[in-house]
């Protein structure tokens, strides 16, 4: 991202954080099926990816190109995608695994701890949209799907994501499909390559609007990347996030549609 003020037609730009929950351990990763349909499988199942469509479409990854200022030393950057099991201890993990497993309908979902607890975390967030009216008498439930809270939530799991170098999951967070970004998956995720690990503030989120058949919500941010030389960038500024009205059609929770970042 340069010094000028950024605005991007899909969530502006690439770094996350953020925890994620609970799973269940082992499994060697898989390519992941898409579609919603089906019954939930069990935590045994060999962990999958998530599966992003890689159309281009325009917008940019501010952070990745922005002027670093020097800070700290030099930190090596891990390249795959960090185990849930390996980031929050297996006993955390297996419990997200099983929060996930009662609630997602999807036929292979990814609840396997030795997928990222961002991914799995993702899972629950969409399969409680599903669930529509009935999530806030779901346990597994957190947030209300529309609610504010779950908006901040959506945010949060973005950077745990980036954190994860799960960056398929983080690129489908931008709707639709990671469309919104303005890249392909492989463009995504290569703007994160000098890119250690971001922290990220989320401010007080605007009230929820309508409008054309969808919910809108502002998520105000403040930024701290750190980068693989050792230098931080810092930014502030806010995401659009956008999901579909229950009264017209299925909603799949928050969804980045646009975000602009600017140098703090």
């Amino acid at each position: 991202m340069t010094a000028s003020y950024v605005r991007s037609a899909g969530i502006a730009l690439a770094l996350m954080v953020t925890g994620c929950g609970q799973g269940d351990p082992a499994a060697s990763p898989t390519t992941a099926k898409a579609g919603i349909a089906g019954a939930s499988s069990s935590s045994s199942q060999a962990p999958i990816q998530s599966n992003a469509s890689q159309a281009p479409v325009p917008a940019d990854q501010t952070l990745a190109s922005a002027p670093p200022q020097a800070d700290t030393a030099p930190v090596p950057a891990a390249s795959a995608p960090i185990a849930c099991s390996s980031d929050i201890g297996e006993s955390a993990a297996a419990a997200l695994v099983s929060q996930c497993v009662a609630v997602s309908p999807a036929t292979h979902p990814p609840c396997n701890a030795a997928n990222s607890c961002a991914m799995i975390r993702n899972e629950i967030a969409r399969s409680c949209a599903l669930i529509g009216d009935d999530a806030k008498n779901t346990a597994q439930c957190r947030y209300e799907p529309t609610s504010r809270a779950a908006a901040a939530d959506m945010v949060q799991r973005y950077y745990a994501a980036i954190n994860a170098h799960d960056y398929a999951s983080a690129y489908e967070l931008w709707g639709p499909n990671g469309g919104a970004s303005g890249k392909t998956l492989p463009q995504f995720s290569a703007g994160f390559a000098q890119t250690v690990r971001t922290n990220v503030t989320v401010g007080a989120v605007s009230p929820v609007e309508g409008a054309a058949g969808s919910l809108y919500v502002t998520v105000p941010v403040k930024i701290d990347a750190q980068r693989t030389d050792g230098t931080r960038q810092r930014f502030a500024g806010t995401y659009t996030l956008r999901q579909v009205n229950r009264g017209m059609g299925l909603s799949q929770g928050w969804h980045i549609a646009s975000a602009a970042l600017r140098p703090a």
